[in-house]
């Protein structure tokens, strides 16, 4: 074959295939002329093909012309020719037939590099596990969590829980399963979801798309709190994500696995025609958003676009996620763009066990000989999706401990005057934060505070458990102190150190006072909200009703002494069968001892718990408390001063058969309900102690307590919400808890036990902080 001869190459050789081709004038061939600067192409070959032809010159031979084109990979050719192979080699000086070539078995190979998401993902999984690792040497507490919900039981979600369940295994990342029956409804679902939002445990919470017909997909993934929503569909995460300069807490797994994929394989973005197929919120907008961040110019086609393929001709970068099995083709790319295949699609294969196979939107084989590089379907964007779901689950988790140590207190500015005005003057001149704004500034979580309107709160003894590993803070004690003549006493004392230290030191620092009563309140004496510039405020709710816990203090005391008069009533007008029944009354035809009954019957010593079992004696003894009036300790107690009320007869009314005695009231802080409250470490020792008060004596001497009385829970029920610290704030907007508040002849007149713990783990030290140096400090 000569130089300069017409030389036809049949298309299939210079493809790569191994078949026996007639060399025929109407084949497919390509034509290379020695004597004109033009080489045309009569084939059908590939557009980089094409591209190379071109590049010769006039002189090349049909050798060199062979050998390039040989040395590229390229698409398979449509025919029902067998399998194809890659040409091994062709010599144009030797003879060939001209019926007849003969090609290599070698394989062929394609021009896209493959995009390995299984092994990023896997590398990825590996990170996550050593950053775990070491995070855990400074915090051991530092432990990943992840709950997934899943209504139902649906074959395909079931398998992607699995896939994330291993995965989550292999990241070191405790992941939980919730499974809920297809009947559940979405009520019942919403309350775990919020029971998850409120863990402190759990970092990320997925709910398992999609959800029963009979439930809205919108209410259950819009319930998943912002700091836990690792799928990145919040409002919250995709509003910011989409907003310039937004900053969202997390990024969509999906469309993230594709820029980390694009980063991976060495992609510069910036300036780069970005085409995204698709719309959806799930993949299309979130990853347009993305590449747009990424400085790449960006359009988004979807299922209206006029002129898709022109797009898609002229973009750099495509990323497929319209949901059309092998929709894109390999013609429509540019050469050399880069491939991202989101789509997951099932179409027919009899080859295949199952009778189908997994491809995407694009058409892999064609688009392969014209990309640079391609992710396959599946193990490409697939494996990277659970990978940044778990990688949002560390970031979560990172978030949440940086979080806890992120406290800082922002004082408000005083405005001083002079003259000084009146102490209700400064504080109604004062506008104070919002009480949710004091709780964060302090690290109390959102579901830890009970807000009682826009400046008071109460805070959940919960937060103990949660703050339980800290380190206390610093504990101060202000001791007694006689006011100056000027007012400075404790509380004043206390105000202004706390102002000092939080609002000019810039360490958090809390103020433990007690709650003042109405008697001085409305006395001589006057508020206890501090004076001057150094007070809690609001001043007037401080020092008035507050959140009701005198209130409930009074209630309850009154209540244990309307039980007292009503079972010496009852004893004294009934005999022993009568009144043994009115205690246990048959329910049903059955008679059964409440639960607060066997503590009477075990301090008595009975061990039976069949009521009809008990013989008279023992009737009798458990019946009859046989109270000493003249023994009895317990007066009612309100929260006033009424001097015509301390001392008074009760029983006078006709209805009480003439049994009358003396008694009178006492103030409401003077209450051994106010000093059990202010003692006690938790809702169950408080239940205990209020039990075990002594109202008097029997005439044999025996102690007469609460729980005798049967009404130990009651009180106890009155109660649980005053046991609760309240959250306030000083002048200069830094925390105050007020709570409890017994007078001196019951208690040493300071504030709670519960307030001062509370305080002391919210001003103290992750075991990762300097001690020394971040530790804050209770001044109380």
């Amino acid at each position: 074959m000569l130089i300069g001869k017409r030389a036809k190459v049949a298309c299939g050789a210079a493809r790569g295939y191994r078949h026996n081709v007639c060399m025929l004038p109407s084949l497919n061939c390509l034509t290379l002329t020695n004597s004109s600067s033009i080489l045309r192409s009569r084939a059908c070959l590939p557009t980089q093909h094409r591209a190379l032809l071109s590049s010769l010159t006039p002189s090349a031979s049909f050798a060199q012309a062979a050998q390039q084109i040989l040395q590229l990979r390229g698409q398979p050719f449509r025919s029902t020719f067998s399998s194809p192979t890659r040409v091994s080699s062709i010599s144009p000086f030797t003879p060939q037939s001209s019926t007849t070539r003969q090609f290599s078995s070698t394989p062929a190979t394609m021009t896209a590099t493959k995009i390995d998401g299984t092994a990023i993902a896997k590398k990825i999984r590996e990170k996550i596990h050593a950053e775990i690792d070491d995070a855990q040497k400074t915090n051991p507490r530092f432990k990943p969590s992840l709950k997934i919900i899943q209504v139902g039981d649906r074959s395909d979600s079931t398998t992607y829980v699995r896939m994330k369940l291993k995965a989550a295994q292999e990241a070191a990342i405790e992941c939980e399963l919730i499974p809920f029956p297809e009947s559940a409804t979405e009520a019942e679902v919403l309350d775990k979801i919020e029971q998850l939002n409120n863990d402190p445990s759990v970092h990320g919470i997925l709910v398992q798309l999609p959800v029963p017909k009979h439930m809205s997909e919108y209410s259950v993934t819009s319930a998943v709190s912002d700091e836990k929503d690792v799928d990145g569909f919040g409002a919250s995460n995709i509003g910011e994500l989409a907003k310039r300069g937004g900053r969202p807490l997390f990024t969509p797994c999906t469309p993230k696995g594709v820029m980390v994929l694009l980063e991976e394989s060495g992609v510069d973005l910036k300036g780069k025609n970005a085409v995204v197929l698709g719309r959806s919120d799930i993949v299309g907008s979130p990853a347009s958003y993305l590449l747009k961040n990424a400085d790449a110019t960006v359009t988004v086609c979807h299922s209206r676009t006029q002129n898709l393929e022109q797009f898609i001709k002229n973009a750099d970068v495509v990323v497929a996620a319209i949901g059309k099995a092998n929709f894109v083709k390999g013609e429509w790319l540019k050469p050399g763009a880069v491939v991202i295949d989101v789509g997951t699609n099932f179409i027919a294969d009899e080859t295949k066990k199952s009778g189908q196979s997994l491809v995407g939107d694009v058409d892999f084989e064609s688009a392969s000989e014209v990309a640079s590089q391609i992710t396959p379907v599946p193990g490409g964007v697939g494996p990277m999706t659970i990978a940044m779901l778990l990688q949002n689950v560390v970031e979560s988790a990172t978030a949440y401990f940086e979080r806890q140590k992120a406290r800082a207190i922002k004082p408000l500015p005083l405005k001083l005057q002079t003259p000084v005005p009146s102490d209700i003057a400064i504080s109604r001149a004062q506008h104070p934060k919002h009480i949710t704004r004091v709780a964060q500034e302090i690290g109390i979580a959102g579901y830890e505070l009970e807000p009682y309107g826009a400046y008071k709160g109460k805070v959940d003894l919960s937060l103990l458990k949660r703050l339980e590993h800290r380190r206390n803070g610093r504990y101060v004690v202000v001791t007694g102190i006689t006011p100056t003549p000027l007012g400075e006493g404790k509380s004043t004392t206390t105000m202004g150190l706390t102002q000092a230290i939080a609002g000019h030191l810039d360490r958090i620092a809390f103020a433990n006072v007690r709650q003042p009563s109405q008697g001085p309140t409305f006395g001589i004496k006057g508020g206890a909200a501090g004076g001057g510039y150094s007070q809690v405020i609001p001043m007037d709710e401080f020092n008035l009703h507050l959140t009701g816990d005198i209130h409930a203090i009074t209630a309850a005391n009154n209540l244990l002494a309307a039980a007292i008069e009503t079972r010496m009533f009852h004893e004294n007008t009934q005999k022993d069968g009568p009144l043994y029944k009115r205690l246990v009354p048959a329910k049903k035809g059955k008679r059964e001892f409440q639960p607060i009954m066997f503590r009477r019957l075990k301090k008595l010593g009975i061990t039976k718990t069949n009521p009809d079992e008990l013989t008279e004696d023992e009737i009798h003894r458990f019946a009859r408390l046989d109270i000493d009036p003249s023994t009895i300790t317990w007066r009612r107690v309100l929260d006033v001063n009424d001097r015509h009320l301390r001392g008074i007869t009760v029983g006078t009314a006709g209805t009480e058969k003439g049994q009358t005695r003396e008694t009178g009231f006492d103030i409401s802080v003077a209450s051994e309900c106010m000093a059990i409250l202010a003692l006690s470490n938790d809702l169950n020792d408080m239940r205990e102690r209020l039990g075990r008060m002594v109202i008097g004596s029997s005439r044999n001497g025996d102690p007469v307590t609460c729980d005798d009385l049967g009404v130990g829970g009651a009180l106890t029920a009155l109660m649980k919400d005053a046991i609760k610290p309240n959250l306030m704030q000083t002048l200069e907007g830094t925390p105050v808890f007020v709570h409890a508040g017994p007078f001196a002849n019951i208690s040493i007149g300071a504030s709670s036990v519960l307030a001062d713990k509370l305080a002391l783990k919210l001003a103290g030290t992750e075991s990762d902080e300097n001690h020394n140096e971040k530790a804050g400090f209770v001044i109380t």
